[in-house]
């Protein structure tokens, strides 16, 4: 059988392992926290390395995307540099696909009218393809980069902008440590309120849930949120929240989804080749024949 692991700086509260047929394949699937502790992180890359067919990179990105120029975190590189045999992958695949293509398809299916929304994405250097098909969809977009990766209360208006300051910024934000820019171990089950205007503003809120989760205020009455990895307890959470809806856009899975790296490593395993050599061209073609949708979960009809 099949078996990717997902190894995450997050905390290992938050551990599951399932199995899952897939193209008529019998796959396991399985998240490992470290609870921050980067030695552990490391020492698990190497570790599994050729003994499963896949490995995540969860809690943290490997890449940061803008426009065609694509920024390597050196810390991340560092962790999983003990994995020679087995593929490793961050996400980046289907940030750059399928979250790309779920934009588009919320729009071209009806159940999203973008131009009638406002939405605030957490990071468009993280969320990459999202952002880019927010721009064509989305008259009123903030990016909230400056704000939630850095802490500048400066809300960016247009993704044009985006490309120019992570021209400016990412090559030295990447050689920086990482864990100044994302919340690793018990930091990320923490609240920590804060630009609640710009929340309050929008009627969609888009990104990285753990983000997500981390810094929005105590009430999200009517919002709709469009992420990747929810469990049981983040949807109680948004539901006593006040949030109408979430839109994965990753499959459920045991009444709950993976990240994007998990599914990544399931796409790589499928198609058999390495992830460095596979075009967007792949993934899209691999994702038409798993037919995946966005999952619409209603909390607050």
């Amino acid at each position: 059988m099949p078996h990717v692991v997902s190894i995450s700086l997050g905390s290992a509260k938050r551990d599951k392992r399932s199995e899952v047929e897939i193209l008529g394949q019998s796959f396991l699937i399985e998240r490992v926290g470290t609870d921050g502790d980067t030695a552990k992180f490391a020492a698990q890359f190497t570790e599994l390395d050729g003994k499963v067919d896949a490995l995540g990179v969860g809690g943290a990105d490997l890449y940061l995307v803008a426009g065609t120029k694509r920024y390597v975190f050196r810390d991340v590189r560092k962790w999983t540099a003990g994995a020679v045999r087995t593929p490793v992958v961050d996400g980046s695949g289907l940030k750059h696909t399928l979250e790309r293509e779920t934009i588009r398809r919320l729009q071209a299916d009806g159940i999203v009218d973008f131009a009638q929304e406002r939405v605030l994405l957490m990071s468009a250097v993280d969320r990459y393809g999202m952002a880019q098909a927010l721009s064509e969809t989305c008259p009123n977009v903030v990016y909230g980069d400056l704000m939630f990766s850095l802490g500048i209360p400066i809300s960016i208006q247009r993704y044009a902008t985006v490309e120019v300051l992570a021209r400016l910024l990412l090559p030295i934000i990447t050689q920086l440590p990482f864990v100044w820019f994302y919340p690793t171990g018990e930091r990320q089950e923490v609240p920590k309120p804060k630009f609640a205007a710009a929340f309050r503003d929008a009627t969609i809120i888009a990104g990285d849930s753990l983000y997500i989760l981390r810094y929005m205020p105590k009430r999200l009455d009517g919002k709709t949120l469009i992420t990747q990895s929810v469990r049981h307890a983040d949807l109680d959470r948004l539901r006593a929240a006040g949030v109408r809806r979430v839109i994965a856009t990753t499959p459920v899975i045991g009444g709950e989804t993976f990240a994007t790296n998990v599914m990544e490593g399931v796409l790589v395993t499928l198609m058999g080749r390495r992830p460095e050599v596979l075009t967007d061209g792949d993934y899209l073609n691999q994702l038409a024949q798993l037919d995946w949708q966005p999952n619409v979960i209603d909390l607050n009809p």
